[in-house]
């Protein structure tokens, strides 16, 4: 049995990933969270990647967690695997069989809903396409308002008092909406509108399993240029 790094091989960890990708930041902030060591892989061209293909050969897509020689994938899979392996850090899912439960669904529903909306405004062809995305965002935004009020309970994050399932579901998205709000004008946080959203992003912001691995808002700026041509990055 041989060492990597001076870790056993069948506990070494490593993490294929791309820096924009709100899924990859899932996976860097569960590991953080968790205080994991782990190899950070950058994959510039994750579709003619010989190892995503390899790791990933259904899907060919990052992020992949490698643990030992065991390959992990899908953001949210690989958050639940992390903690249910790792006890280092606070848990990520709630105990309770229901509260679990709750916080799957609104995962899900994030990326079902609120993702492909942001995405949605993002490829927008026209003005008419752009406002029917932004008003099912704002509906995405009004209804994870009212689930962070009722899962909180008073507390500074969907989990309570430190990061969950939900916060870092969400979370990993506040970079293409604060990129979204930049082009298009308007907040879909705001104080007046989503009081308990716009306090949560700046706590969730400043933790310290985020910080060292959110990416810069300008950078995020100039890949949406270059990956979207349409008329609300121009």
């Amino acid at each position: 049995m041989g060492l990597m790094n001076g870790v056993n091989n069948d506990e070494y960890v490593r993490l294929l990933g791309a820096w924009p990708s709100p899924f990859v930041l899932r996976t860097r902030i569960a590991l953080n969270l968790k205080r994991v060591p782990y190899e950070y892989l950058e994959e510039e061209d994750t579709l003619n990647s010989e190892s995503v293909l390899n790791y990933n050969p259904v899907y060919k897509q990052i992020p992949i967690l490698i643990h030992g020689n065991k390959p992990i994938r899908e953001s949210l899979n690989i958050v639940m695997y992390i903690d249910e392996t790792w006890l280092s850090g606070p848990p990520i899912l709630p105990s309770d069989p229901f509260d679990r439960a709750v916080s799957r669904f609104w995962d899900v529903y994030i990326d079902e809903h609120c993702f492909t909306s942001i995405n949605g405004v993002a490829v927008a062809k026209d003005e008419e396409e752009r406002k029917t995305a932004v008003a099912k965002l704002d509906q995405c935004m009004t209804l994870l308002e009212e689930t962070f009020q009722e899962c909180s309970k008073g507390r500074g994050f969907f989990g309570g008092d430190n990061i969950g399932f939900i916060d870092i579901g969400f979370g990993s998205m506040l970079g293409p909406l604060k990129v979204l709000e930049k082009y298009t004008g308007v907040k879909f946080i705001h104080p007046e509108s989503t009081p308990g959203l716009f306090h949560w992003a700046d706590r969730f912001y400043a933790h310290e399993a985020v910080k060292p691995v959110m990416p810069d808002i300008e950078k995020l700026v100039e890949f949406a240029r270059l990956k979207f041509d349409t008329s609300v990055f121009k």
